[in-house]
């Protein structure tokens, strides 16, 4: 599957339960998709377990934000394993807080989306998130998409 080139989002959404104040957590994803036009729905897949993954059970709604080819950094940032806490990762990323979701969303995204839950599949050893789109925008139309091809980060000529 290194050999099928993906587009590079960043899925967040806002953890009212980890402290007084809450969390915003933040993960970057090569395997999205959309699923129907009518109604809007769209795909991720989370790695069993994972923080977003956990999260996402407890917490329906969520946001995507499509990188832009100079978000590289941010993609990296969001998908190392082992990291810093996710408030360390957001502490000098620009973004706003969804309107629906809550969740933070990236400027400069190329497009940006809030969902909310409709369906998880559990599919070998991740879950299959299917969310209906409640919003879609394309705040910025510079630059090209991020795009992820044999293991690395990679921009469309």
């Amino acid at each position: 599957m290194a050999r099928l080139a993906a587009g590079v989002v960043l899925v967040s959404a806002h953890d009212p339960e980890d402290g007084p104040r809450g969390e915003d957590v933040g993960m970057t994803a090569t395997a999205f998709m959309s699923v129907s036009l009518e109604p809007p729905l769209v795909l991720v897949s989370l790695r069993e377990g994972s923080r977003m993954d956990e999260l996402l059970e407890r917490q329906d709604r969520w946001a995507v934000s499509v990188l832009s080819e100079s978000q590289r950094h941010i993609a990296g940032r969001f998908a190392m394993r082992g990291r810093i806490s996710d408030r360390l990762l957001f502490e000098d990323v620009a973004y706003y807080r969804g309107e629906l979701s809550g969740a933070p969303i990236l400027g400069g995204a190329l497009a940006v989306l809030e969902c909310e839950t409709e369906q998880r599949v559990p599919a070998g050893d991740h879950t299959l998130v299917i969310g209906r789109v409640l919003s879609a925008r394309t705040p910025s139309a510079e630059g090209g998409p991020l795009a992820y091809f044999q293991g690395r980060y990679r921009f469309l000529a």
